[in-house]
C-alpha cells in the first residue's frame, strides 16, 4: 500500500487547525497515512495548546506528530518542514498531501486524490474541489498568469475579457477531472518522486505565488496538474493571512508577484505584466468615475504596484531559498 504523508501548517489558528486535523484523520482511515502538524513559529501559545490537545483521548493512538518549525519562513518554508519530516519511521512517503489549517476534507477526499494519482501516471499533482462551509464553490483551479491575464484581470471590462478569455487566470469550475495549469494549496496531493526531481517550495516566496511556481516547475519537467471535483473539501479561507480584510496590499504579495514573473519569464516580461496591469487598471478607474463603479482594489493598489516594481526592476533578485538551506525542526512531539 502506498505511503501518504499529510502536512497541516498552523500559524496562530490552533483551535481551527485541530478541527481540520480531526477531519483529516477521519479521511485517512484505511490508508497507510500519517499526519504531521507544523507550527510555523506562531509565538502565541499555539504549539503548547496543540501539544496539550494531542494528549487527549481522541488523539491517543492516532498517527500524528507535532513539529515546531523554529522560524516563520512563510507558507512554502513551513510546508517544506513538514515534507522533510517524512514518515515517523524515517522512510520517505510515496505521496504528500497538503491541507490548509482552515480546510476540512470529506471522508473520501484523500482516497479520491490518491486513487486518481495511482491510475493517472501523467499527473504529478492533484487537487480537490474546494467549497465554503455554506457550499459555495471556491475558484482554486487556474491558468498560469501572463501579461495578457494582468490586462484582463485589472480592466474588468466585458468585451476585453471575452477577447482574452483564453488568458484569464480563473478557470470556469470544471465539472469533471481535468488538467489545469495550477491549483491552490488548500488541498493538494503530490507525488514524492516529482518533488525529488523538481525540488520543494521555493522559500524565497514568503506567501502567495509559491504554488504557481511549484506547478510551473512540474509542468516544465513534464508533469501535469489535475483538478479532481470528486474530492471535496470545505474551506473557510484567508484565516491566517487576513487577505479578505486587506485595506492595502502588503509588501510580501508584491514581492512574490514580481519574483514569480522574473524567475519564470524574465525581468522584461515582469515589467510588461506590470505595465499591462497598469493599463487595465487605468481603464477601470476611468470607468469608475464615468459609470460610478464601486471600489474593487485595496487602497492605493495601482500606485503601490507601479512604485514597487519600478524599484524592483533595478535591484537584483534574491537568491532562491529552498529546502536545502532551511533549518530543521526545533521540537517534535509524536503521538501514536
Amino acid at each position: 500500500m502506498a505511503k501518504l504523508l499529510v502536512v497541516s501548517l498552523n500559524y496562530r489558528t490552533a483551535e481551527m487547525t485541530l478541527r481540520s486535523v480531526r477531519a483529516a484523520l477521519a479521511a485517512m482511515e484505511g490508508l497507510d497515512a500519517e499526519l504531521v502538524i507544523v507550527d510555523n513559529d506562531s509565538g502565541d501559545g499555539s504549539f503548547e495548546a496543540m501539544q496539550a490537545a494531542l494528549s487527549e483521548p481522541w488523539a491517543q493512538g492516532a498517527p500524528i506528530r507535532l513539529i515546531q518549525s523554529g522560524h516563520n519562513g512563510g507558507y512554502g518554508a513551513g510546508n517544506n518542514t513538514g515534507i522533510r519530516a517524512a514518515m515517523s519511521d524515517g522512510t520517505v512517503p510515496d505521496y504528500v498531501y497538503l491541507l490548509n489549517s482552515d480546510a476540512f476534507p470529506a471522508p473520501d477526499a484523500l482516497r479520491m486524490l490518491l486513487e486518481y494519482l495511482q491510475t493517472h501516471p501523467e499527473a504529478g499533482f492533484a487537487g480537490s474541489y474546494i467549497h465554503g462551509e455554506d457550499g459555495t464553490p471556491h475558484h482554486t483551479a487556474f491558468r498560469f498568469p501572463s501579461p495578457a491575464s494582468e490586462l484582463e484581470q485589472s480592466a474588468r471590462f466585458g468585451p476585453l475579457s471575452r477577447l482574452l478569455a483564453r488568458h484569464r487566470v480563473w478557470l470556469d469550475m470544471p465539472a469533471s477531472a481535468q488538467r489545469v495549469d495550477w491549483l491552490a494549496g488548500a488541498s493538494l496531493m503530490m507525488r514524492q518522486g516529482v518533488l525529488d526531481e523538481i525540488g520543494l517550495f521555493d522559500e524565497t516566496f514568503f506567501l502567495y505565488f509559491e504554488e504557481t511556481d511549484l506547478c510551473l516547475r512540474a509542468a516544465r519537467a513534464g508533469y501535469e496538474t489535475h483538478y479532481i471535483p470528486q474530492s471535496r473539501v470545505a474551506h473557510i479561507g484567508s484565516v491566517s493571512t487576513g487577505m479578505k480584510r486587506w485595506d492595502r496590499v502588503p509588501g510580501f504579495w508584491l514581492d512574490s508577484r514580481w519574483y514569480y514573473y522574473c524567475k519564470s519569464h524574465g525581468r522584461g516580461t515582469a515589467m510588461l505584466a506590470t505595465l499591462a496591469h497598469a493599463a487595465g487598471g487605468a481603464l477601470w478607474r476611468l470607468r469608475r468615475v464615468v459609470q460610478r463603479k464601486p471600489k474593487a482594489d485595496p487602497d492605493h493598489f495601482l500606485r503601490d504596484l507601479l512604485w514597487h516594481d519600478f524599484k524592483a526592476f533595478f535591484r537584483p533578485l534574491p537568491g532562491r531559498r529552498d529546502a536545502e538551506g532551511a533549518s530543521r525542526p526545533a521540537a517534535e512531539v509524536q503521538v501514536r
